[in-house]
């Protein structure tokens, strides 16, 4: 065998190594799946039923149109968003209570929104409880935010900014000097040192906010870190958490709710006035207990995984937001019964609307 010839069999013998070993690496989101497979059969309908639905081109320019149209909203369309978050909300109260649930007794109840345009979940939230205040963040327009319905006449404290970069408030005073966002962070506390009955924190990435290329992978992590921390910090004990969730079978989202069940009651809900087909749902959690050392831990876990997405490197990236293959099964074993109980509703209510969509008649 010539030299060429034995280097090219060893490289060979490499390549196939490595293409093994990356074939061998853990998925959390397999394994989660798979363990759902097993034990639910509603989910594992839907399972069919996203298949299916994947396979469709119909169904492929449908979510396309949905995405264009969030996109590029027009004054109509912004008004037509905010009239369905009313009707969500509505839709959401008839079936958790989540704003007839018992805040304290302090008078006046205050309300937090982590990300409130356009405004339809704290316009219903402030019907149910008019005596309330409120404080509510979003995103400038000039930022590729959404526009504010909510009506002046309501008194709503509003603060245009981006919640992810509330760097004291999430414990960060001194931004590196070569950070591709320097000058752009919040260097003092933005949050006032109050607490809130109700906070909602149901802000999502806008594919239309401007951001640096280091935050795209990221973003997701960056803004649902910065609300979960800041809101468990500024909850009054027994007050309710509204959060919005995607896939709920995912390993970040499953994490999140198994962490919640520690220190508060949990419900999961889905609308059926809109959105139905797609993964998104609400957890609400009740009676949340910040002063529980789960509830602590949890803050700091976030608040950890908001620094490292904001300012550590892809690996450590990667490596945080990588679960071991141990914590997995071990939360599965400890939960995994417990959030099908508390799924199956919301999966059937997906299910349901996927089953009916015109382009799965096609």
């Amino acid at each position: 065998m010539s030299h060429d010839t034995d280097k090219s069999t060893k490289s060979s013998i490499m390549s196939s190594a490595t293409e093994m070993q990356a074939c061998a690496v853990y998925s959390p989101n397999k394994a989660i799946q798979a363990f759902l497979l097993a034990a639910s059969p509603i989910f594992r309908e839907l399972q069919d039923l996203r298949t299916r639905g994947w396979e469709s081109p119909v169904g492929d320019r449908f979510f396309a149109e949905q995405r264009q149209v969030a996109d590029n909203a027009s004054g109509r369309t912004a008004e037509v968003f905010y009239k369905m978050m009313k009707k969500i909300a509505r839709e959401m109260d008839r079936d958790t209570g989540v704003f007839g649930l018992h805040w304290s007794f302090r008078n006046p109840r205050r309300i937090l929104d982590m990300c409130m345009a356009p405004g339809g979940y704290l316009a219903v939230a402030l019907e149910r409880h008019p005596g309330a205040s409120a404080l509510a963040f979003s995103l400038p327009t000039s930022e590729g935010g959404h526009k504010v319905l909510l009506p002046e006449s309501l008194g709503v404290q509003i603060r245009y900014l981006d919640i992810t970069m509330l760097a004291v408030d999430m414990g960060v005073d001194h931004i590196p000097e070569d950070h591709p966002d320097k000058g752009k962070f919040e260097l003092q506390k933005v949050l006032p040192p109050i607490s809130s009955d109700l906070i909602f924190c149901d802000g999502q990435v806008l594919r239309t906010h401007q951001r640096a290329k280091y935050r795209e992978r990221r973003e997701a992590a960056r803004l649902t870190s910065s609300q979960l921390a800041l809101g468990l910090q500024h909850i009054e004990p027994g007050g309710t958490m509204v959060i919005l969730l995607h896939k709920a079978e995912a390993w970040p989202t499953l994490n999140l709710i198994y962490q919640f069940s520690k220190f508060a009651t949990l419900k999961l809900f889905k609308p059926v006035s809109f959105h139905a087909k797609r993964s998104s749902f609400y957890l609400i959690a009740s009676d949340v207990r910040p002063d529980l050392t789960d509830a602590r831990q949890a803050v700091e876990t976030w608040k950890t995984l908001w620094n490292v997405a904001t300012f550590g490197t892809e690996a450590a990236y990667t490596a945080l937001s990588t679960p071991k293959e141990e914590e997995v099964h071990y939360l599965l074993n400890a939960f995994g019964h417990v959030f099908i109980s508390l799924a199956q509703d919301i999966w059937a209510t997906q299910a349901r609307a996927l089953a009916r969509a015109p382009f799965m008649q096609a």
